[in-house]
C-alpha cells in the first residue's frame, strides 16, 4: 500500500467534488482514498473514475462515511452545511483533518465545528485562492485607511447554479472590511435591497449579488467617496485553482496540531 497520505473527496459527484479528484489524483504528494456520495445516489457503489465518465481509478464512491474516513487522513469537503456538519463529527473520531469549502454555513453551524478541533485539524475558508485571501487582507487595510465618508460595497458574480448568496467569499471580504474599520459585520451588513429602501446608511457595508451563465467567480470590493472611487478586485477564470488551494490546505494541515484554522494561516498572511 502506498505511504502517501490518504484523501477523501465528500460530494464526488458535483463540480467541485469532480476537480477536487482529478487535482488528488494528478498529485504526487497524496492519494485518492475515498469518494463521498449521499445514500441513494447514482453514483454509489460505482468506480469513481467511471462515474465521471472516464477510465478506472480503483475507487468506490461510497455513503458510508465512517468505513471511507477510516482509511484516510484527510478529507476535502466543497458539500452543504448540514453535511459538513454531520462529517465533521466523524473527521474527529477518525483523527482526520477536515479542510472545509462549504458556504453558506450560518454563525451558530460554524461554531458547532469548535468540538471537533480539540480532535482534529480543521482548515474552513469561504475561498482558497491565494489572490482572494490577498484581496482579503488588502480590503482590511483600505477599509482602516478611510473613514465612513466612504461607502463599501461587496459585488460578487457566479454561475446560476450557485445557490447561497451572498458567496462565501464576499462574506469573508465584508468581514475584512468590517475588521478594518472595528465594527462587526453584523451591525453594519446592508443586502438584498428592493424597492423604497431609503437613503444608504453611513457606514454600513453592502452587498451586491450577480448569478448568470458559468461565470466561476467575480468578487470586487468598492470604495465610493465623494468625487473618487477605489475597487479591489479579483476574478476567477478556472475553478481548478479552488482546488489547488484546497490541496495545498491539505498538505499543511497534515503537519499541523488539533485546532481551527484558515486560509491566512495556510498561507502564512496572518498576521
Amino acid at each position: 500500500m502506498s505511504e502517501l497520505p490518504g484523501i477523501v473527496i465528500a460530494g464526488a459527484s458535483g463540480r467541485m467534488g469532480q476537480m477536487l479528484i482529478q487535482t488528488v489524483m494528478a498529485s504526487d504528494k497524496v492519494r485518492l482514498a475515498g469518494a463521498l456520495e449521499r445514500p441513494g445516489h447514482d453514483w454509489v457503489g460505482q468506480d469513481v473514475g467511471i462515474a465521471m465518465g472516464g477510465t478506472t481509478l480503483g475507487v468506490v464512491v461510497s455513503d458510508d462515511v465512517l468505513e471511507t474516513m477510516s482509511q484516510a487522513q484527510a478529507v476535502i469537503d466543497f458539500t452543504a452545511p448540514e453535511a459538513t456538519l454531520a462529517l465533521n463529527k466523524i473527521a474527529a473520531q477518525a483523527r482526520a483533518a477536515h479542510i472545509i469549502g462549504t458556504t453558506g454555513m450560518t454563525e451558530a453551524q460554524i461554531e458547532q465545528l469548535e468540538p471537533a478541533s480539540r480532535h482534529c485539524t480543521i482548515v474552513r475558508a469561504g475561498n482558497m485562492s491565494l489572490g482572494v485571501n490577498l484581496l482579503v487582507q488588502l480590503t482590511k487595510q483600505v477599509a482602516a485607511a478611510l473613514d465612513e465618508d466612504f461607502d463599501i460595497e461587496v459585488i460578487e458574480a457566479h454561475h446560476h447554479h450557485k445557490v447561497d448568496a451572498p458567496s462565501g467569499t464576499a462574506l469573508m471580504l465584508g468581514e475584512a472590511a468590517a475588521e478594518g474599520r472595528g465594527v462587526d459585520l453584523n451591525a453594519v451588513k446592508d443586502a438584498a435591497r428592493d424597492g423604497i429602501t431609503g437613503a444608504r446608511t453611513r457606514g454600513h457595508i453592502g452587498f451586491s449579488n450577480i448569478r448568470g451563465g458559468d461565470i466561476v467567480g467575480e468578487h470586487d470590493v468598492l470604495f465610493a467617496g465623494q468625487g473618487e472611487r477605489i475597487v479591489l478586485r479579483h476574478m476567477a477564470t478556472d475553478r481548478a485553482l479552488f482546488a489547488k488551494g484546497a490541496l495545498k490546505a491539505t498538505l499543511w494541515a497534515l503537519d499541523q496540531r488539533p485546532g481551527a484554522y484558515d486560509m491566512l494561516d495556510v498561507l502564512g498572511l496572518r498576521k
